[in-house]
């Protein structure tokens, strides 16, 4: 029997360096998050793949596995399943998964809210953990709307609650936007 190897990538080059490839820059000319998001949400599967990108543009956010569910212009939902890689050694969610989580919720909804022209980075973060994180986690972020690339600081705020709908953790991040590389 004669075969044949079909192949994505390049001979000499691994998937992962295949996918590392094809993820896009944000510095691009548009919104590159609101762009995808926009394409995908809808789709079948199109959440989950969108989050995984979201993983690979930022690998260490990635590590926890997070999906989004919504995204609109001052608006993330993102919710972190409970499972072990994210856990402590007293069998609730790390801290650091729900800074993560926070950080995520966060710059999703200034990111997807940015003109096509602005970019942004977190100059500061602090948190408060209200209670022990344990089963799902849901972090909400609602922030104000960037109306320019001007540079500006916004502070963002994300809620994070469990199953029952009791807030675990809230965080906020100072946030400065300003224009994209010419």
């Amino acid at each position: 029997m004669v075969g044949f190897r079909v192949s994505c990538h390049p001979p000499g080059m691994s998937m992962a360096s295949t996918l590392s490839q094809m993820v896009p820059s944000l510095d691009g000319p548009v919104n590159l998050v609101r762009q995808m998001y926009d394409r995908m949400h809808g789709l079948p599967g199109g959440r989950q793949l969108f989050s995984r990108l979201v993983g690979r543009m930022a690998p260490y956010t990635g590590t926890i596995g997070a999906e989004v569910l919504e995204l609109r212009s001052g608006f993330a939902r993102v919710q972190l399943a409970d499972r072990r890689k994210v856990r402590n050694h007293l069998r609730s969610i790390h801290a650091v998964a729900l800074v993560n989580l926070a950080e995520l919720a966060g710059n999703l909804a200034l990111s997807y809210s940015l003109p096509d022209d602005a970019r942004f980075i977190v100059a500061g973060l602090s948190i408060e953990y209200v209670k022990k994180s344990r089963g799902t986690i849901t972090a909400i972020s609602e922030c104000t709307v960037p109306t320019s690339n001007a540079r500006e600081e916004f502070a963002v705020p994300v809620t994070m609650t469990n199953a029952e709908g009791e807030v675990v953790a809230t965080a906020t991040l100072r946030s400065l936007v300003g224009p994209k590389r010419a």
